[in-house]
């Protein structure tokens, strides 16, 4: 029976003597716990030779949502990709390699994401079969709605991704046909112009294998004369979306390091000195004196900071031998002077190379190695007691100067330095890995809450801790944390001993681990609180909130709207008015979900102060709602809270119904 609705989601597979793995490919597309009613899947033989197109003729046979296409062969995967952009039809469009294959519940939980948060790319999480790289800084956890600036997911410019087709149509975004890199640009330019990315990173969606004969077009088109093309476009795509300015360095940078500065120490040494003399140096050249500015070199680690600095001087000779022994100069050691580390580079210092010693300069880039493993009360009052290891790579021992930094959370107050005792870090034999004195990488730091600010009590609001190690001069800041995995957990709260007023210490890790603590005084109690929160029976799309100004709200900013902030930083206000009952102090804001895009929007009420704002507290009994939206044809809509956001703030989700989903529900 032909289908009647477009498809949710066109799975494309480009197909090129892809035996014997094409088979569990296109299967996992088609046992999706999305169903098939859902799916279309476009198979393109391009050209084999080996049996592909007739396996795909014969899964064909037996699914009526595969569609297969067979064409000359093209060269890359760009072509076919290309045919089965053209035929596609669903709402969003998938690119799954044939040596690839997808987990079975992979395409219904990417469409969830994409619909409940309106996100135009999807991410879902990659494995490795077989010892094939892929990306995992990205899926360290979900990511409902962010964007490039926000999250790694520029670090992945592989197309296996789920996105909206009316971004790829919008843009006319078609692969060039490249044998390699033809996939970064067109991935570029999609999450430049995204609407929002999502990140599943709690399901395994996408297997990613080399082939059992060696065939994968990444190993067989690995050379230079491949690659070229397809760099030249990624930066190109770059500066065309992008502004010159600190973003458009932080979006090059990847393809400096990537597509620059990487090739060029692995791959232009293989080529012969005419070849790299006259055609591609010229053209890394080019691209190093177009795009490379003084604030994206800053950001390049030393050995990219070294090539693009002999690069734009056209010292042609110097970087070949740069690349030569890339490998072995980048295992030498640092030197420490006056506070700063320098790579031990042959080049450093030589007068005869003349290299500016910030080509060296390691200080920014060195790891700092740390983990908070304990946190506890000492006696009865006020002293917090941390403990742990800290170190900095490649510099000598833990200096007895270094320090405890509490930093004040959205608040114009100085940092409060608190010194730390340096101590044996007894149990962990890699406390004084790389470093000369494993005895002093350990520290413990006492906080007194009552005489922190010179002596007097430390400020109510939230404090987050940061760890200023110190090693030879060296200075390196960072945030204190929990190792992952680590069994630090931090204590109750406490009642402080008496000063200005009553007070309670809350001390918290976030959810990455980062430690903090929050300071609350009786007097300091919210200028307005939140009494109730509910739909209005009559207009059901419309949520009110009803506040209640204290005694002492005279003496505090203003309160005068309700606002609503979705991730990305868009935001909706209501005014905050009288309530009608008349009572004195009492203040109401209705909100109109039907108002806000689809996404998640936090709730706070906004005062006219800059940055300041009381979260509206989850409710307990606020239920969903639904309605129908006019402009979208009558479709059904819904809000419901989730119990998390910035600081405890009631979030709505807002979205469409899934119509297909709550008729499931319904029947079932």
């Amino acid at each position: 029976m032909p289908r009647t609705n477009p498809p949710r989601v066109s799975v494309i597979i480009p197909a090129y003597n892809s035996m014997p793995e094409l088979t569990q490919c296109v299967t996992s597309a088609m046992e999706q716990t999305l169903g098939l009613d859902a799916i279309e899947i476009i198979a393109v033989d391009d050209g084999s030779t080996d049996g592909t197109g007739a396996e795909l003729d014969r899964l064909a046979r037996a699914c009526p949502s595969l569609r297969v296409v067979h064409q000359p062969n093209s060269g890359g995967a760009g072509g076919p990709r290309n045919t089965g952009l053209d035929l596609a039809r669903g709402d969003y469009v998938f690119f799954l390699d044939s040596d690839d294959y997808l987990g079975p519940d992979a395409l219904r939980r990417m469409v969830a994401m994409a619909d409940e948060n309106r996100t135009d790319v999807v991410l879902g999480k990659m494995v490795s079969v077989g010892g094939r790289a892929v990306p995992t800084a990205v899926f360290s956890h979900d990511q409902p709605r962010t964007d490039v600036f926000s999250s790694h997911a520029y670090r992945t410019l592989g197309c296996w991704k789920l996105f909206r087709r009316s971004l790829i149509e919008r843009l006319e975004l078609r692969f060039p046909p490249y044998r390699n890199c033809e996939d970064k640009p067109f991935t570029a330019a999609a999450f430049l112009n995204a609407d929002g990315i999502s990140v599943v990173a709690d399901y395994d969606c996408y297997y990613s294998r080399n082939r059992q004969n060696g065939n994968n077009l990444t190993l067989t088109a690995a050379s230079l004369v491949h690659r070229m093309d397809g760099t030249r476009l990624c930066f190109e795509t770059v500066a065309r979306y992008l502004e010159p300015g600190p973003r458009r360095d932080r979006i090059m940078r990847r393809h400096v390091e990537w597509e620059l500065c990487g090739p060029l120490r692995a791959l232009l040494p293989r080529e012969s000195d005419q070849r790299a003399r006259e055609h591609f140096y010229p053209q890394f050249r080019e691209w190093a004196l177009t795009y490379v500015t003084d604030g994206l070199v800053r950001l390049l680690a030393p050995p990219d900071r070294l090539i693009v600095h002999l690069l734009c001087a056209d010292r042609y000779d110097d970087l070949m031998t740069v690349a030569r022994h890339a490998k072995e100069d980048g295992a030498r050691g640092h030197l420490v002077d006056k506070g700063r580390v320098y790579w031990l580079h042959p080049f450093f210092r030589d007068p005869a190379k003349a290299v500016p010693d910030v080509c060296f300069d390691a200080t920014d880039r060195l790891p700092v190695r740390h983990d908070l493993t304990g946190a506890a009360w000492t006696g009865g009052g006020g002293v917090l007691r941390l403990t742990g290891h800290a170190r900095i790579d490649s510099v000598g021992p833990l200096d007895p100067t270094s320090r405890l930094m509490l930093r004040a959370r959205g608040a114009a107050h100085p940092d409060i330095h608190v010194p730390v005792t340096v101590a044996p870090a007894a149990g962990r034999p890699d406390a004084g890995a790389g470093t000369p004195d494993a005895a002093t990488a350990g520290f413990t730091v006492d906080i007194d809450l009552a005489h922190a600010t010179s002596g007097r009590p430390l400020g109510t609001g939230v404090w987050d801790l940061y760890l200023d190690v110190r090693a030879e001069g060296v200075s390196r800041t960072v945030r204190l944390r929990t190792a992952p995995g680590g069994r630090t957990t931090a204590p109750p709260e406490r009642h402080l001993p008496p000063g200005p007023g009553p007070a309670t210490a809350r001390p918290f890790l976030t959810p990455h681990g980062d430690f903090s603590l929050e300071i609350r005084r009786t007097e300091d109690e919210p200028a307005c609180r939140v009494t109730s929160i509910a739909w209005d029976p009559f207009a059901p799309h419309t949520l009110v909130v009803t506040a209640q100004l204290n005694q002492t709200a005279d003496r505090r900013p203003g309160f005068t709207a309700l606002r609503a902030e979705n991730g990305s930083g868009a935001t909706r206000e209501v005014p905050l008015r009288p309530a009608p009952d008349g009572g004195p102090g009492g203040l109401t804001a209705r909100l109109r979900a039907d108002r806000l895009p689809p996404g998640q929007w936090a709730l706070t009420l906004r005062t006219g102060e800059p940055d300041t704002w009381l979260p509206v507290p989850p409710p307990e009994g606020l239920t969903g709602t639904r309605w129908f939206r006019a402009s979208r044809l009558g479709r059904p809509y819904y809000a419901k809270p989730l119990r998390h956001g910035r600081e405890g703030a009631l979030v709505l989700r807002v979205a469409p119904v899934r119509l297909t989903a709550a008729l499931r529900r319904r029947l079932g």
